[in-house]
């Protein structure tokens, strides 16, 4: 029987229309509190109308401390929840689903954000960051798991249809998980059982919080490309104990800002044969795990979208950029399967962002501003 990308599937309790997810990306459209703005809503009611079956929020911290870059949001206190409400309202009201991921930032950050010095699982500067961090306490690490517990029952209370754990790209889960950001000596650290540790636990209170049957899902690195990083073997023994301890989805990056070629986000993604960088992962973690598997980077074109699915490499496909430029990508792939996204992936819409001005396409910007001239 042939599958398609617009075939009903779950996660969980959660039935979502398509196989197609809006990846978690950083947009830069909350307050300074981290409280959704209305570039925000509106941004997640167009990708909603555009026919996306899930969409992951940006990275949502669940701490101050783990905040990381301008304008990103916060779930860190019950008075987020009524702006977070109306969001995930409005979100509803176009047709959509969404889950909010969660993060902390670990040693990715700096004193100058945070007001304090970054904390780590141990006092090793992260790649890319300056500044050394603090190695956290037993009784620290506590805390952190119940910040996560806390900002899952939140999203819970605030209509969110499921969290991602964000396990990737060198935040805090993935320190905890690699052996060249974790160099502790009692149980959290060592090997790859206590790196494990303070992922389970964060996932077992998440758990209890929530209850059996709201979708927790995780956003997992396969490999750190890092000399000294996690690599995939040990990334496929956690995939596999999250299965056994009852994770729902589980979708699969790869990278760090510091792995050079080999980011999470990698540029002049302009052939097939360029696309689907993850694929190697996912197929070889959807054959060692009875959960669904999300693959997300590099994907650009329906045609290759449509293969992957047939070929068994991943069960829903994850994408960011392309929806930047293209917020009705999904219902395009829906009237042309063989349709390629405009996205010429060159990172360029992280720019204003930085600028505090949120994220969006630069070349999509610059073309209209000709095509008024030209008018």
């Amino acid at each position: 029987m042939s599958r398609s990308l617009f075939d009903s599937i779950t996660i969980g309790s959660l039935r979502l229309p398509n196989r197609l997810v809006r990846s978690a990306t950083w947009e830069g459209l909350c307050a300074a509190d981290g409280r959704p703005t209305e570039r925000l809503l509106e941004l997640y009611r167009k990708l909603a109308r555009g026919g996306v079956g899930l969409i992951i929020t940006g990275y949502t911290f669940i701490r101050a401390d783990g905040r990381q870059l301008p304008g990103k949001m916060g779930i860190d206190c019950d008075e987020l929840i009524e702006p977070l409400r109306e969001m995930t309202a409005a979100v509803h009201a176009a047709g959509g689903k969404i889950f909010c991921q969660l993060v902390h930032a670990g040693a990715q950050t700096t004193a100058k954000v945070i007001g304090a010095t970054p904390l780590a699982p141990s006092a090793v500067a992260a790649p890319n960051y300056p500044e050394m961090p603090r190695e956290v306490s037993l009784a620290e690490i506590d805390e952190l798991v119940a910040a996560f517990a806390a900002g899952a029952l939140r999203a819970q209370a605030a209509g969110f249809d499921g969290v991602q754990l964000h396990g990737a790209h060198g935040y805090l889960i993935n320190q905890f998980l690699s052996p060249l950001m974790n160099r502790r000596g009692d149980a959290y650290g060592g090997s790859l059982g206590g790196r494990m540790r303070f992922l389970e636990e964060v996932y077992q209170a998440v758990r209890r919080e929530v209850g059996p049957d709201y979708p927790v899902t995780i956003k997992l690195t396969a490999a750190d490309h890092l000399p000294g990083g996690l690599e995939f073997g040990e990334a496929m023994q956690v995939a596999q104990r999250l299965a056994e301890l009852g994770i729902d989805a589980i979708e699969v990056s790869s990278g760090t800002a510091a792995s050079g070629k080999e980011t999470p986000v990698r540029q002049d993604i302009v052939t097939a044969e360029q696309e689907a960088y993850n694929a190697v992962y996912a197929r070889r973690l959807k054959a060692a795990v009875n959960v669904p598997i999300l693959l997300v980077g590099g994907l650009r074109s329906g045609a290759v979208l449509r293969r992957l699915l047939e070929e068994g490499e991943a069960d829903l496909f994850s994408l960011a950029r392309p929806l930047i430029r293209e917020p009705d990508l999904i219902n395009r792939w829906r009237a042309q399967e063989d349709y390629r996204a405009t996205c010429i992936s060159c990172n360029g819409c992280f720019r204003p962002a930085y600028k505090g001005e949120g994220i969006y396409c630069v070349v999509d910007r610059i073309e209209a501003e000709n095509r008024s001239i030209q008018v």
